[in-house]
């Protein structure tokens, strides 16, 4: 990944000073960032994304006032180019769901080491998703098992207008797997599954990959599988970015 030409912005979002301050002091050291401030709550990080201007917002999804989830939500919608990096002091939380939803270019614990944190900021300056499909797979399967989730309304995705090839390309998305293990299981090539995977993306009216498997559940292509207590989910994909098909 080239270095950009200006150092990336950074806007700091948690309700929690020490938190900020660990996560500045994470990236100030290095000349490719520049933390130009912290909010304390989400209505302060939107106020302050309007003011600086930063290209990234770390942004910590429960906070009072306003939350991250509504306040990414905003973000996407009059700031476009300010691209959300979600925290969540747990990788289960249906809110991180909802900021994806909402616009979030990708998600991260909080227990997450430095370099994992520098690497997703850089990551989602690009505009590519810093979710693991296996990690998002996870995510989304507790939070459509839950018995107490919200209701959501159904999508405006139309799974006819895929075609039955897109459809089996977008099922295997939702189950975790990467490009070269859709590849082997349906015996095609690489760049023939990027492609189709550019098409499921033109026609879901989705941004990436966090945003398609999202929409596989909550359209019912896929449904979370019913675990003991104490199982681990299958091991989907390792960490990679969730946009470039």
């Amino acid at each position: 990944m080239s270095e950009p030409s200006h150092p990336i912005r950074v806007l700091i979002a948690d309700d929690q000073p020490l938190v900020r301050r660990g996560l500045a002091l994470i990236l100030t050291p290095d000349p490719a960032f520049e933390v130009v401030g912290e909010a304390e709550n989400g209505e302060q990080a939107v106020a302050f994304a309007h003011r600086l201007r930063p290209d990234v917002v770390v942004m910590d999804i429960r906070m009072p006032v306003l939350d991250g989830v509504r306040a990414t939500e905003e973000l996407a919608r009059v700031l476009p180019r300010c691209r959300v990096l979600a925290l969540s002091t747990f990788d289960m939380d249906e809110y991180v769901v909802g900021a994806l939803r909402a616009g979030a270019y990708g998600f991260l614990p909080k227990d997450s080491s430095p370099e994992e944190l520098i690497a997703a900021v850089r990551t989602v300056h690009t505009g590519e998703a810093a979710v693991a499909p296996r990690l998002l797979t996870r995510l989304i399967s507790t939070y459509v098992r839950s018995p107490h989730r919200p209701r959501t309304p159904a999508p405006s995705v139309v799974p006819g207008e895929l075609t039955p090839r897109e459809v089996e390309v977008w099922r295997l998305i939702a189950t975790g797997l990467d490009n070269g293990q859709i590849s082997a299981a349906l015996d095609i090539s690489v760049s023939t599954v990027k492609n189709y995977i550019t098409s499921i993306f033109g026609k879901l009216g989705v941004r990436d990959r966090a945003q398609a498997v999202i929409a596989a559940y909550e359209s019912g292509l896929v449904e979370a599988a019913v675990r003991t207590a104490g199982e681990e989910p299958a091991a989907g994909a390792g960490p990679h970015d969730g946009s470039t098909p």
